[in-house]
């Protein structure tokens, strides 16, 4: 056995181990992947969960509830109000320790009424090397995080995701839409919805890994470097603004130094 397949047995060893799992699932890679292994290893003992909120993109609210009805998975949605979670619509550096804080609890909560004795959520080994606030509220509330536990990278998760048949084994990685905020920038409603709706049509205008980054009455679009090139055409460029500005957006830039995950931290860590 290879050692991406020792991982992936170590996973399901630990997975039975359970006995019964509420899988915090997102639709994204992690998630879809842990949720599918759990559903292989525990059969009817799992149940996944979604936060229903402002702040978690419709699209990818809709592809769960798909997900778990095509493969015969129990799923619940929980609403979650953004205004009651602590220190959210402020935004400061460690909002998504109180945004994980709140929406663990409150799974936790759904995992005792259906007399499940663990919650799971998708966090891997590459999810350390960021500064990530969320994981302390994950480990100071007992929720357990297999694929970190049985060694899985993000290349492992995407390798496995594939062999599985799963569709979100080349999906392209969307975070918390909080996330596009720059700390400090107060959280609302409107500005989550026009986040949601610039994305959707970068989206569907056929661009795969992207950001776009809210700075005030800025968008900070970031791109993968290799479709750059493709704002170059005139037609496609004019689209892009007209429709952020449409949408209240007085600026609309393009970040030359391309996507990357967490780029909102390099105010905290000072990077050149």
């Amino acid at each position: 056995m290879d050692a991406l397949h020792e991982k992936k047995a170590a996973l399901t060893a630990r997975l039975r181990a359970y006995g019964r799992l509420l899988v915090a699932f997102s639709a994204g890679v992690d998630s879809t992947f842990l949720l599918a292994a759990a559903q292989e290893a525990l059969g009817e003992n799992v149940l996944a969960v979604s936060a229903q909120a402002p702040f978690v993109p419709a699209r990818e609210q809709e592809e769960a509830v798909r997900f778990c009805q095509a493969r015969g998975i129990r799923h619940h949605l929980i609403r979650m109000n953004y205004e009651e979670i602590p220190n959210f619509t402020s935004n400061p550096p460690d909002r998504c320790y109180f945004c994980k804080k709140a929406i663990f609890s409150a799974f936790l909560e759904e995992a005792r009424r259906n007399d499940i004795p663990y919650v799971a959520e998708g966090s891997n080994l590459d999810d350390l090397s960021d500064y990530r606030p969320g994981l302390k509220a994950i480990q100071e509330l007992g929720i357990v995080s297999p694929l970190k536990e049985a060694g899985l990278g993000k290349a492992d998760i995407r390798a496995l995701s594939r062999e599985m048949g799963l569709p979100s084994w080349n999906k392209p990685s969307f975070a918390c839409l909080a996330s596009r905020f720059v700390y400090g920038e107060s959280i609302t409603q409107e500005k989550l919805q026009r986040i949601e709706q610039a994305e959707d049509r970068l989206l569907s205008l056929g661009f795969t890994q992207f950001r776009v980054r809210l700075h005030g009455d800025m968008a900070r679009i970031e791109l993968l470097p290799e479709e750059m090139t493709r704002l170059m055409d005139p037609a496609l460029r004019e689209e892009i603004r007209s429709f952020f500005h449409q949408l209240g957006f007085v600026y609309v830039t393009l970040d030359l130094d391309g996507f990357r995950s967490g780029s909102m931290n390099r105010t905290l860590k000072q990077e050149p």
